[in-house]
């Protein structure tokens, strides 16, 4: 049989998120279904940008959660993906919020942007569908500015694969999630430097309090890199 290539791979990841995309924004791990969790994710979004204005990535973006939390906390904010529907549905909610915030295709293991491009690269349950994770957090470092940092969203869901995943999860070497202290011992190997790792299982930021431990890592690019 063919090999299946790091292209059909993420095809084949295209392929699942672009079916959920009409209801993705439903689920509360996904959208923003009451006024405190809003309020939460707004703090958050805080925390990490400040408020002098970023330029800001958001890698995987999907249906545009943290790209558009960020274009409304006043930053510059690009998101890509390659899943076509769900940047549909993410350039719709930023025309109806009125918006800035720009959505383009684009791979989140190499984005097509100028080296030191941006302040701030963000994304939200991503790096565990990615083929070659390594080669994600490498161009993301390379995407940075001196000073920049990298903010990752993730978990450890120890999920069972379904759907497109089930064929695939094999060839996704950080599927299912892992403990965020392996993520930032993830981000250090490749040159981050004060990588900190942060829970986030404040029930606000889901509706719920989570069953799996979820939680936020930065790292930064030195300032003299």
């Amino acid at each position: 049989m063919p090999q299946t290539t790091a292209a059909d791979l993420k095809q084949i990841v295209a392929d699942h998120w672009n079916r959920r995309a009409s209801n993705f924004d439903e689920g509360a791990s996904h959208g923003l279904l009451n006024a405190e969790q809003a309020a939460s994710w707004r703090a958050l979004m805080r925390g990490l940008a400040g408020d002098a204005p970023l330029d800001v990535l958001d890698v995987g973006c999907g249906t545009g959660f943290l790209a558009l939390l960020a274009a409304e906390a006043g930053h510059r904010a690009i998101g890509i993906d390659m899943a076509d529907d769900m940047l549909a549905r993410a350039r719709d909610k930023a025309a109806q919020r009125g918006l800035a915030a720009m959505f383009e295709r684009g791979d989140a293991e190499a984005p097509d942007f100028a080296p030191g491009r941006f302040d701030l690269i963000v994304e939200r349950h991503v790096i565990w569908t990615l083929p070659d994770p390594t080669r994600a957090v490498k161009n993301w470092f390379a995407l940075l500015r001196a000073g920049g940092r990298v903010a990752l969203v993730e978990g450890d869901w120890d999920m069972a694969p379904k759907d497109e995943y089930a064929a695939i999860h094999s060839s996704l070497p950080l599927f299912g999630g892992v403990p965020g202290a392996e993520l930032a011992a993830f981000l250090a190997a490749h040159g981050f430097v004060s990588v900190e790792v942060t829970p986030l299982m404040d029930a606000a930021l889901w509706t719920e309090t989570p069953q799996h431990p979820r939680y936020l890592v930065v790292g930064g690019r030195p300032a003299h890199a």
